[in-house]
């Protein structure tokens, strides 16, 4: 009878058809028997049976590790089968691969799938299987696909690889980007919006910044509307969060009311009476993405918590390093906005003799 070795089950005796079947997959993995498909499957039920990963390794030489692998890969294995895949792949991970298909136990059965062929038609190894599994991954946290990329894992990792050379304005290393983009890219369509990246790569990358939202305020008799105060940067999005009454105070007719909320009178001009959400931060005119060469005074920014679809003609507001920052995206980025920026309010002023030079006005 063969002896148990230290660690494995033996608190529930087991039959002997139980022990045979255990020493036969002991000895199919000590002995590296048919394929690594297998071995996992093995390694899978002696675990199962109660054997600890260290015993397996002390009977067979599999390293805990090496186990994990084979038994992942062997499930993603498995799943790929049931979706079903070329005979092409189903040839190739039988005897070897057990890396690549480890790397893509991040992804959906289908996704999965997909990856597979592709790895294969590519002849890709596990560091290509990383980079597929990954950009897959990200791209499916899309509710779409973006304009000239689709849903095939080569498109994926190519839009992966255009947005970051769209970022890179050193020529060595946006062109070893754009290559890379190219080599992935699987629709013609992607090809074409990376080589469109080829005609900027000798010029700047960025998009002029938009010109801010500014205005004057000048007459008087402009109908106020008064809005919720969030405070004066730096702020935190648990300060937003917690925004709503009566006597008028400060430059812009700040009122306190219940509950020490601050609000602020703001003329009722269509850009504020649109707003279905709209908010204030006090801030410093230094304080803007866009520095200006005036003096610095106090302002406010008004924000609409109900937009937050990205325009590249807007500035958003958004979470950075715990903070609430006023931000400028040239391109849709994965991050989620807090509203967007519909006005920057200056105090009104009786003589401003610097105003014919000052390049943020905007005439109303």
């Amino acid at each position: 009878m063969t002896e148990v070795p230290p660690g494995s089950p033996e608190s529930h005796p087991q039959t002997n058809s139980e022990q045979i079947n255990a020493e036969d997959l002991l000895t199919l993995l000590r002995r590296k028997e048919r394929n690594w498909v297998e071995w996992g499957q093995a390694c899978q039920q002696l675990q199962k049976a109660g054997y600890s990963s260290q015993v397996i390794f002390e009977e067979t030489g599999f390293e805990p590790i090496q186990q994990n692998q084979v038994m992942v890969a062997s499930q993603v294995y498995t799943s790929l089968i049931t979706v079903g895949v070329s005979d092409e792949v189903r040839s190739r991970f039988e005897s070897t691969g057990s890396d690549s298909l480890y790397e893509l136990r991040i992804l959906t059965q289908e996704e999965r799938a997909a990856a597979a062929e592709f790895l294969v038609a590519r002849n890709l190894n596990s560091e290509g299987a990383h980079e597929v599994a990954k950009a897959l991954k990200t791209f499916s946290r899309r509710s779409r696909p973006p304009e000239g990329f689709t849903n095939h894992p080569g498109d994926a990792v190519a839009y992966q690889y255009w947005k970051l050379a769209k970022q890179h304005n050193d020529l060595q290393e946006r062109s070893r980007l754009i290559a890379r983009g190219l080599m992935f890219a699987h629709t013609q369509q992607a090809r074409q919006q990376i080589e469109e990246l080829l005609t900027g790569a000798f010029g700047s990358t960025q998009r002029p910044a938009p010109r801010l939202p500014i205005y004057r305020l000048e007459a008087e008799e402009d109908l106020p509307r008064l809005l919720p105060v969030v405070g004066a940067l730096p702020l935190t999005i648990a300060d937003l969060n917690q925004v709503p009454r009566t006597d008028y105070k400060g430059t812009f007719s700040i009122v306190k009311g219940l509950r020490e909320q601050m609000f602020a009178a703001v003329p009722g001009w269509q850009v504020v009476l649109k707003a279905q959400d709209p908010v204030v931060i006090l801030c410093n005119s230094n304080q803007l993405p866009i520095q200006q060469n005036n003096k610095p005074e106090e302002i406010l920014l008004i924000i609409d918590r109900s937009q937050q679809q990205w325009d590249g003609d807007s500035y958003f507001l958004v979470e950075e390093s715990g903070q609430l920052e006023i931000k400028w995206f040239p391109d849709s980025p994965d991050i989620s906005f807090l509203g967007r920026l519909i006005l920057v309010l200056r105090p009104k002023k009786i003589l401003d003799e610097a105003l014919s030079q000052d390049v943020w006005q905007i005439d109303e």
